[in-house]
């Protein structure tokens, strides 16, 4: 199987067009087992949803086996739940999300898992503070330390979140601790983006 950080190498976030065409050209190349493709498929597929192909993703997703290797069963789940939420369907998203985490976390992929409790925050956001706090707690005692890279994202996350309700004070803490886990496992970008939440955040609290 791939690890998560070979797919990331493969991913521009802001581009899916480019992704799409990276994950095609990764298909074709012989290098990859059956296993892998599969794995590379769920990626195209959550590319071209990205792009409003909501159809052609489902149906790439449809065609992609996840009977034989579960991590590739909890992708599907994810990159299926990612469509309907793209698409305007979150509350049919919830489950799969909900699957993907709990089938995630049976089988040790704390990668996935936390990529699952992220994505319930976004598709049920009634619930949003719960789940990202159930996906900090969980990441913040991975093995992995790509998993723990989500911590950053996820405080950051729940700062603005808590910043929108303005609940000021229990946000900077949020994003202090973004900073903090940027500083030791993030990216120069995260840690910039960190002090500069900070800094909205002690504004807003000094015109509080």
């Amino acid at each position: 199987m791939l690890d998560q950080e070979t797919l990331d190498r493969l991913w521009k976030q802001k581009d899916p067009g480019l992704s799409e065409q990276r994950f095609r050209d990764a298909l074709a190349d012989p290098a990859y087992d059956a296993d892998e493709k599969a794995e590379l498929a769920t990626q195209l597929g959550r590319a071209i949803g990205l792009r409003g192909r909501y159809e052609e993703a489902d149906e790439l997703l449809d065609s992609v086996d996840g009977e034989e290797e579960p991590t590739v069963g909890v992708r599907i789940l994810l990159e299926r739940g990612r469509v309907l939420n793209s698409s305007g369907h979150a509350a049919m998203a919830v489950p799969l999300f909900e699957q993907a985490a709990e089938l995630g976390d049976h089988l040790g992929e704390e990668y996935l898992a936390v990529d699952a409790l992220h994505m319930l925050a976004i598709a049920d956001s009634a619930h949003a503070e719960l789940w990202t706090k159930s996906a900090i707690e969980y990441a913040s005692t991975a093995h992995d330390p790509h998993t723990r890279r989500w911590m950053v994202a996820l405080h950051n996350n729940l700062g603005w979140a808590l910043h929108g309700a303005a609940r000021f004070a229990e946000a900077l803490v949020e994003f202090q601790l973004a900073e903090q886990w940027a500083e030791r496992a993030g990216t120069p970008a995260q840690q910039q983006h960190a002090r500069e939440a900070i800094e909205a955040c002690e504004l807003a609290l000094a015109a509080g």
